[in-house]
């Protein structure tokens, strides 16, 4: 019989390397190892050994007639497969129109701790095996046995026999905790103790009291403290209590305190929508709601439609801010069906809730936008809520789009697909309006009381004189007015650190990053200056490095610095700041909101974090203290930006039974985006923008390639830039326009020059092929030190 081949791809992210590999079963390991499974293979003409998927299979006969001398696969990593058929086929698709090397596709789809060096543990309660095998020890390390016996230990698993687990370099991947339980054959009272050993006789006590009641088994730790160790200890020595370990979920303290929720009666549009959804999977679904509508409710209900049907959902949400909130309702409503995936748990925390999926426990994912590649079986809805924002298109390699993944998931398990937005983004939209998508509409708020908050512009040029620089009289009289109401006030500022940047008075200069070109921010809660981009920090000076004047002055206004100016401006004010650096410890999100909703606080101050999903009902004032910040940037999105934002920051205001207020402070109080915002007119902006994008060529009119080339040498990155373009122009049509090479915005980060090329076009049948030999230039030796970034409609230019 021939000996069986696999088809390996194999960890190294290069042009070469961007293929199945062939190489040879052990067979021993022949009827083990499937599709999907993760392998150690020697790789390269040192025979170092690479981790890679199997993606095939094959027969070793073919590769014989070919002349090939293949090498054998030296370890099997999994015992069951981490990638499924629908994700390796899912990777192929993406490789189409992601410009990134299929490894890279394929690990995104999995936890990080699968991508790092571990060791599996074996253990088992048979005791036939555990005598022939395991000898005195309680467990088996996988890397410690020849071929023949790990092959002969993943047949013991698929019997059932062994249990296996995963355990990381210097660190544990499973966490577990310590449980006593009872021995059945042991009689309590028969152990003999002393008068004196009061703490012992006190355990001997509780466990027959427990016994009693019926309850066999404690956990460790309690123990421990209500008798302390050494009377556990003896208990265990005479072989009335046994320690064993148990696995716990690290995730398990967001079930511990969710108070369980029925669903909603749902109103008539809600009604209309849902009814909908549940009817036809033939296309998407945008569900374009005003804030407040309800679409939450609508998702909830869709879902729970799905799970009664016997199927599995994925619920994404764009910030981490949000995953709180949202994963308490969904908790509340299914329980221990729900898995949480989002950048803010820890590496061990992401793969207990991986392994849950994996093995059917849960039926629905909550997350961000990763958790798209959940690996559910037999998805029956996919919901993207705030499908607007732009963290949905991942900004690093693999640089995809969570909406463009659900769509392909969706067409293949046949599941209702829902986009969800107060503020849709244009293309999205447009493709509704093509009728690509089924648009659904919710008009009204939810509640019968709540209302459309009032929203008020104030000329900021009108308030210059006013005593304060960040905020207008206006503003301050309201933020006292809800105060002394016992009403909460919601305050939004675009930017983060203490101030823009420093000057000097009497030469006008502004320290910069040395790796970057961009002004330092200061931070006065560290005392330093830092680069936003590379993490540079420097302290702050108190002459003036170019000239040693002493007018070192603070201009612009960060969320730190206008908490201290608030607190000077209203003493009594209970301040609660939420940004990237108040939210940098694990949970702080969700402590914030939490002690905001309890009423800890009046006022929360935040960066666009807390423009959206926050729904606190006394909150009746919302103040956008500088709405302009996006508006002025190199961007041709930067409009429709500007009006999403305050749309849904101003959606936080008057949820409930109590009428909310917003003001919006601007420069420009008769931009377009701005006045539209502030009449919460969707539609009108929508008209308005897509005549400039018609006229300008852009998005959702034409579809963008962004190319961005960095090289520590400004000449050398420019020369490679001219060559790229040619290369483009060779092999697209004369429609295609490209525009650059010029420099990006910010020109200079990590000590990098960075230069941009940007393709609009509408259809070109070379491109993929021509996008592919520019993202193979990377891999010639002259150009080593050249990076190349492809970025399939690019949702930031800066």
């Amino acid at each position: 019989m021939s000996q069986k081949i696999a088809q390996v791809i194999v960890d190294v992210p290069t042009m070469q390397t961007d293929k199945p590999f062939s190489y040879l079963i052990p067979e021993e390991l022949a009827d083990l190892i499937q599709i999907g499974m993760r392998v150690h293979v020697p790789f390269g003409r040192g025979n170092r050994l690479m981790q890679g998927f199997v993606v095939g299979f094959g027969d070793a006969k073919s590769q014989a007639t070919a002349g090939q001398n293949l090498k054998s696969i030296a370890e099997v990593l999994d015992f069951d497969p981490v990638l499924n058929a629908e994700q390796l086929m899912l990777a192929d698709a993406m490789r189409e129109t992601v410009f990134s090397y299929k490894i890279s596709l394929l690990k995104a789809m999995l936890p990080n701790l699968l991508n790092s060096s571990y060791d599996k543990i074996l253990t088992t309660e048979d005791a036939v095996i555990a005598q022939q095998y395991f000898g005195e020890t309680q467990a088996l390390h996988f890397s410690s046995l020849d071929e023949k016996e790990q092959a002969l230990m993943m047949k013991f698993h698929r019997e059932g026999k062994i249990s296996v687990q995963y355990v990381a370099q210097s660190k544990a991947t499973i966490k577990t905790k310590k449980r006593l339980t009872l021995a059945d054959d042991i009689k309590l009272d028969e152990l003999s103790m002393t008068a004196r050993a009061k703490k012992r006789l006190a355990l001997q006590s509780f466990l027959q009291e427990q016994h009693h009641a019926g309850e066999n088994a404690w956990d460790y730790t309690t123990l421990v403290k209500l008798f302390s160790r050494d009377v556990v200890k003896f208990f265990v020595s005479e072989g009335v209590l046994s320690l064993s370990e148990i696995e716990v979920s690290r995730a398990q303290a967001y079930f511990d305190t969710i108070v369980s929720d029925e669903h909603k009666v749902l109103n008539a549009e809600q009604e209309t929508a849902y009814q909908a959804i549940i009817d036809s999977q033939e296309k998407p679904f945008l569900l374009e709601g005003v804030t407040g509508s309800g679409k939450t409710e609508v998702y909830l209900q869709v879902i729970a439609h799905a799970i009664e049907q016997g199927k599995t959902a994925i619920m994404l949400v764009p910030e981490i801010s949000l995953t709180p909130l949202m994963t308490n309702r969904f908790i509340a409503r299914f329980g221990e069906h729900v898995a949480i995936m989002h950048s803010g748990l820890s590496d061990g925390e992401k793969y207990d809730e991986w392994r849950k999926i994996k093995s059917g426990k849960a039926k629905v994912v909550v997350g961000a936008r990763s958790a798209i590649f959940a690996p559910l079986d037999n998805i029956g809805a996919i919901i993207i809520d705030e499908e607007h924002e732009t963290s949905y298109k991942q900004d690093s390699n693999p640089r995809y789009h969570a909406r463009d993944v659900a769509i392909w998931r969706a067409k293949y398990h046949g599941a209702a697909l829902v986009l969800g937005s107060a503020t849709p983004s244009l293309e999205t939209r447009a493709r509704a309006q093509q009728n690509v998508y089924q648009i659904l509409r919710l008009t009204q708020r939810a509640s019968a009381q709540a209302e459309i908050p009032e929203v008020t512009i104030l000329d900021m040029r009108k308030h210059l004189n006013d005593k304060s620089a960040s905020f207008s009289e206006s503003l301050l009289d309201k933020i006292s007015e809800k105060i002394a109401k016992r009403e909460q006030v919601v305050l939004m500022l675009n930017r983060r650190g203490y101030s823009s940047f420093i000057m000097c008075r009497d030469c006008g200069f502004v320290p910069e990053c040395p790796n970057c070109d961009i002004s330092l921010t200061l931070h006065m809660d560290t005392k330093t200056l830092n680069c936003h981009y590379c993490g540079y920090t420097t302290g702050i000076p108190h002459t003036c490095p170019n000239c040693q004047s002493k007018k070192i002055r603070y201009y612009g206004s960060g969320t730190q610095k206008v908490e201290e100016e608030l607190s000077e401006l209203i003493p009594d004010a209970r301040i609660l700041r939420m940004d990237v650096d108040t939210t940098k410890k694990k949970g702080a999100h969700e402590r914030i909101l939490s002690s905001f909703g309890a009423g800890e606080a009046d006022i929360l101050l935040g960066t666009q974090m807390i423009a959206k999903g926050l729904d606190f009902p006394n909150v009746t004032l919302v103040g956008v203290i500088n709405a302009d910040t996006a508006l002025n940037l190199p961007d041709f999105r930067a409009s429709e930006r500007t009006f999403q934002l305050l749309t849904q920051v101003a959606g936080r205001a008057g949820r409930a039974d109590k009428k909310g207020e917003v003001l919006i402070q601007t420069f420009n109080p008769d931009h377009y985006a701005i006045r539209l915002a502030q009449a919460h007119d969707y539609e009108g902006f929508y008209q308005l923008e897509m005549a400039f994008r018609r006229k300008l060529n852009y998005p959702p009119y034409f579809y963008t390639v962004q190319l961005v080339m960095s090289h520590q040498d400004e000449d050398e990155v420019v020369k490679k830039s001219y060559e790229i373009m040619s290369l483009l122009k060779a092999n697209l049509s004369d429609q295609a326009r490209i525009l650059g090479p010029i420099p990006k915005p910010i020109a200079r980060t990590h000590n990098l020059y960075h230069y941009q090329l940007l393709i609009k076009y509408r259809f070109e049948d070379n491109l993929a092929q021509a996008l592919n030999q520019v993202l193979d230039l990377t891999q010639v030796s002259d150009n080593k030190n050249l990076r190349i970034v492809i970025d399939n409609e690019p949702q930031n230019f800066m």
